[in-house]
């Protein structure tokens, strides 16, 4: 995880800390730990295919639908927009994967899987989050 990349994470963490609503709970618990499992890089340390705040991912589902979008470090992403948000069970399980990689989420009866198919960086960069 690039080092900027975790102390944006944990700011969201600690702002959100008694966070009441549900849905963005559990992707705040999955964020809590990929941070505690990642290995912290200088940006120049970093592959460029692998996913951090403000990349452009594009994913593809297993029917073949694809979908591109940036990840912001904020609580209100809008696919409208084309932007998912980091607090958001996508985005919690995307930080930190690569091209190729495949992730899941979901309920139990109705899980999702993506393979994240390209990772671009964006020059538009937030140098911190928005609530």
């Amino acid at each position: 995880m690039e080092k900027k990349d975790f102390v944006t994470l944990k700011k969201l963490l600690i702002f959100y800390r008694y966070y009441e609503d549900y849905s963005h709970k559990d992707a705040l618990e999955r964020l809590s730990e990929k941070i505690g499992m990642a290995m912290v890089e200088d940006e120049m340390d970093m592959p460029d295919d692998v996913v951090r705040l403000n990349s452009q991912v594009t994913v593809e589902s297993t029917y073949g639908a694809r979908k591109t979008f940036q990840l912001v470090p904020s609580i209100q992403g809008d696919i409208n927009k084309k932007t998912v948000s980091v607090v958001s069970m996508v985005g919690a399980n995307l930080v930190g994967h690569a091209v190729d990689d495949h992730i899941q989420f979901g309920f139990p009866s109705d899980v999702q899987s993506f393979r994240i198919v390209d990772v671009a960086k964006n020059h538009r960069l937030s140098s911190s989050f928005e609530v």
